[in-house]
This record gives C-alpha cells, structure tokens and sequence, in this order.
C-alpha cells in the first residue's frame, strides 16, 4: 500500500509555519515522486511512493531565520507492515543527498509523525517499515511422517550398503551410497532448519510511542529485516544437498544408461573418482557463485541475505513478477534441476523400452510374474532417476483445487523417496531377507527361553522320568504318561550341571 499525504495534513503544515514578519512570500511544492532525488544513501525497495515538500520564504537563500513544523500521517496497510522508524531530512544541493542538519523528530501523542526544521528548502520524512510476516506454520503430520520414514529408510539403506560392499559391484554401490547420503542429510536439513527462528520472536505492534525520537539517522532502505545468518546458511545447505541429490540421480541415470545400453562394457578408468568430483563439486561450485554474486552485489546493505533467501522460510527467495530473469532461484536450482530432469525422463523412457520392456523369446516364467518384475524394475529405475519430481511442475497450474491434489501427490511420492529405495533396493535383495530371518529366529528364540519355566522344574522333571524308567513293573503302565524332554531343557539342564561342576 502507498504511503498518502492528504491535502488536509498539508493545510495543516501550511498553518504551523512559523513566519516571521520580514517574510515577503511563501511558497510550497509537493513533488509526487523521488526522481529528481535520487539518493545514494536511501533505497526505497518497496511500492510505497516517495513524496517529498518544497518550501521557500523569500529570494535570500542563506536567510535561515526561518523554521519549519511538519505534521504526517502516513497511510498503509498495518496488517503487513509496522512503522519500525523515521528520519527528517531534507535535501542538500551540494552533496546532492538527503542530509539531517538542522533537523529534529518531536515527540507527540496525537499518533502523527513531526518534524523540525530550521531552514526552509526540500523537505521529506524517510520512513522504515518492518514487514509482518506471515510465517508458516509447522510440518503437517503427512510431511513429518514421510520425511522420518524416508530418514530411516536411507540411514538403513547406507549401512546395508556398506556392509556389504565386498558381495556387490563397488561402482553400483558406490553411486547409491552417495545418493543416499546427499538424500538423508537433505532431509534432516529440512526438518529440523526449514523453518526460520525470527517466527518466535516477539514483534511490536508498530505504535508510534515506541520509536527513538532522539535518533534522527538515515536509514539505508524503506524496509527492514531481523537478520538471521543461521537461517541463510540452512538455506544455503539445503540449496547444496539438494542440487547435490540431483546430480547424483542424474549420474544413477549416466551410469544405468552406459551398462544397460552400451552392452555391459567394463566403465572407465577412475570412473569413481570422476563421478565423485562431479556429484559433490558442480553444486558446491554452484552455490559458492550464487551467494558470492549476491554479496558483491548487495553486500554493503546489512539486509543483502533477503536477496538470496526468504524470510518466511530458509530457503531461496521467490522473485518479484518484475525480477523473475535476475533471480537465483531460477539460475541456480530450477535451470539447472529442469536440464536433469529432462536429460533423467529420456534415458528412464529408453532403458524402459530398450531393456526394461523388451520381449524376451526365450522367458520361461509366466506372464503374471514377468509383468510383476518388469513393473517393481520399472519403480526401481523411476525412484532412483528422481522421475517423481516433475510432479512439482503440475503445482504451478492456476486451478487452486488441483494445485492442491498435487501437491499432496507430490508430498507424498518425495518425501517417502528414501523409504521407497529402502524397500526397492535393500529389502527385495537376498542378503537382507537371509539376515532379516536370522534376526527373527534370534529374537524368537530368545522370546522362547525367556517364556521357558524356571530351572528347578525341568530339572526335577528329568529326575521323575528317570525314576519311573527304573521301576519295571510300572514302566508299562506309565508309557502313555511319558514325555520325551525337549532339546533345550536338556541342554539347560547340563549347563546347570556343568557350572555346578566347576
């Protein structure tokens, strides 16, 4: 909303000049912009207009005898935005920039803005507003839960992989690893710093008694914002994992493509090592550009973070309808994130039809079962690509009823990604489902001694067999009534025996 200065307030500073009586005439000027003082102190960023008052008494310039008294009433929206503080300048020929000399704030309890004057020539009140952000609430319950199970589905996926490295290809191995890891740090990062700490802070209710009159300084801009370094270096970690996690995805593809296609030909000479500076280096170099162009450019004005991120969340800054070309985040993430994207949906759309898809004359199995490998082979190839993420492209639609389908689509399928490649590439192998029924046994064993009688019983059991057995003349009657022991009460019975023993 822009500020307004209504004609009735500019009677009313009329009437508070204090004219002396050698004064000739008076005359005022109200320019409705700034553009013929453009300051290099001052940058107005916001849509409010900057309106700026011109007074002269008589045709002796150095004549400073003169004082003036204004009144302001500024006009904006208060629910976005609180009157944080203002300055009285007025603007100084020679150094052709807004100046302070000879002008003070007073204090009033009529709720307008004054200032003080003691000479006669362009006049303006530089006002700062604090905007009131809304900021967004917590992770819905969808989001968490997805984003815990994907955390424990990569953490799993990482030690499996490791663990048994020696049983699998390392290029293969090391290309997962990789991306799991990118993945798992993401998500972390985006749990628990996603959200900027300045939501907790207690902000004033604008009211004009709270401002420094005593501090008439200039401020550098019309705006201001609670720095938050934290916030932007979440910001720039996310911006990193997250390119890093693409990349790898784009290499998965790379490297799919060139053993599937190129008929299983043994990968090039330090092909790990190359794969590693291209996955963890290009973002890194990435970043590194982005945050340095923007602190070159902007690194002078104490608020130059808002122009690589946002201040509702930590993460890159959306750009103005006006800005869209300049903005990082289209340099930086969507070019970049768009070109992987398309180059992953070709080689996953070739390997399906080439490989995935192709009929085989001599399969044995039948239909129902080929099917069902072709299509969780399919899954596989699509979760590893990163295919589900051009389901953010399909929230851009206009239409708020089907932006919002998917978008829960899209929370969906992305932040349960980590659990599904748990599921598609550690629980389906062989290895896992042998060591996972070696670890059921052993807790159902272990469930089953602790379920066994005390060991005073079995043992006096053993006894009473032992004695009916040495009674001939009852051991026929008492045949149906036997019970063979089990393994493991004898077995407990021995160990007993045998720390007796020792």
């Amino acid at each position: 909303m822009p500020v307004k200065m209504l004609f009735k307030e500019l009677l009313l500073l009329l009437m508070m000049m204090p004219l002396q009586h050698y004064t000739k005439t008076c005359g005022f000027v109200v320019y409705q912009n700034d553009k013929l003082f453009q300051s290099k102190t001052f940058t107005a960023k916001s849509d409010f207009s900057q309106k700026i008052i011109s007074s002269k008494t008589d045709e002796n310039e150095q004549d400073q005898s003169a004082s003036v008294d204004m009144v302001f009433s500024p006009k904006y929206n208060q629910k976005e935005f609180q009157l944080y503080s203002y300055a009285c300048v007025y603007w100084n020929l020679s150094a052709k920039d807004w100046d302070t000399y000879g002008c003070q704030k007073d204090k009033g309890t009529d709720g307008f803005l004054r200032c003080r004057c003691n000479h006669t020539t362009n006049f303006a009140v530089l006002m700062t507003f604090k905007k009131d952000y809304q900021y967004p609430k917590s992770l819905d319950i969808l989001s968490n839960v997805g984003c815990a199970l994907s955390i424990t589905g990569l953490a799993l996926t990482v030690i499996f992989q490791i663990v048994t490295r020696k049983v699998r290809k390392t290029s293969v191995t090391w290309v997962l690893v990789n991306l799991c890891i990118s993945m798992l740090i993401f998500n972390l990062l985006f749990v628990f710093g996603i959200e900027n700490s300045n939501k907790n802070l207690q902000t004033s209710d604008g009211d004009i008694n709270n401002i420094d009159f005593d501090n008439n300084d200039i401020p550098r801009t019309d705006t201001i914002n609670i720095p938050n370094p934290m916030c932007t270096a979440i910001a720039a970690l996310l911006h990193y994992f997250l390119l890093v996690t693409f990349t790898w995805n784009a290499l998965s593809a790379a490297q799919l493509y060139y053993l599937l296609i190129r008929t299983m030909k043994p990968l090039p000479r330090h092909f790990i090592l190359f794969i590693s500076l291209i996955g963890w280096g290009v973002p890194a170099i990435v970043v590194a550009i982005t945050v340095g162009v923007i602190y070159s450019q902007n690194g002078n004005n104490p608020q130059w973070e808002l122009d690589y991120r946002q201040e509702k969340i930590c993460w890159l800054a959306i750009p103005e309808p006006n800005g869209v070309i300049k903005s990082p985040l289209l340099w930086s993430f969507i070019v970049p994130v768009t070109i992987i994207l398309i180059s992953n949906v070709v080689m996953f759309i070739t390997i399906s039809i080439k490989v995935l898809w192709k009929n085989n004359q001599n399969l044995t199995s039948t239909k129902k079962v080929s099917s069902m490998k072709k299509i969780v082979s399919t899954l596989s190839v699509a979760v590893v690509f990163g295919i589900t993420w051009i389901l953010a492209y399909l929230m851009l639609v206009n239409d708020d009823s089907i932006r919002i389908v998917f978008s829960y689509i899209f929370c969906l399928f992305n932040t349960t990604q980590g659990l599904q490649i748990f599921i598609l590439y550690t629980v389906r192998t062989k290895i896992f489902q042998s060591e996972a029924s070696k670890v059921l046994m052993l807790l159902s064993s272990i469930g089953r001694r602790k379920s066994l009688p005390s060991v005073t019983r079995p043992r006096l059991h053993v006894k009473m067999y032992n004695f009916l057995r040495s009674l001939p003349t009852l051991h026929e009657r008492f045949r149906l009534l036997e019970t063979s022991p089990s393994t493991e009460e004898i077995t407990l019975s021995e160990s007993d025996n045998a720390k007796e023993s020792i």
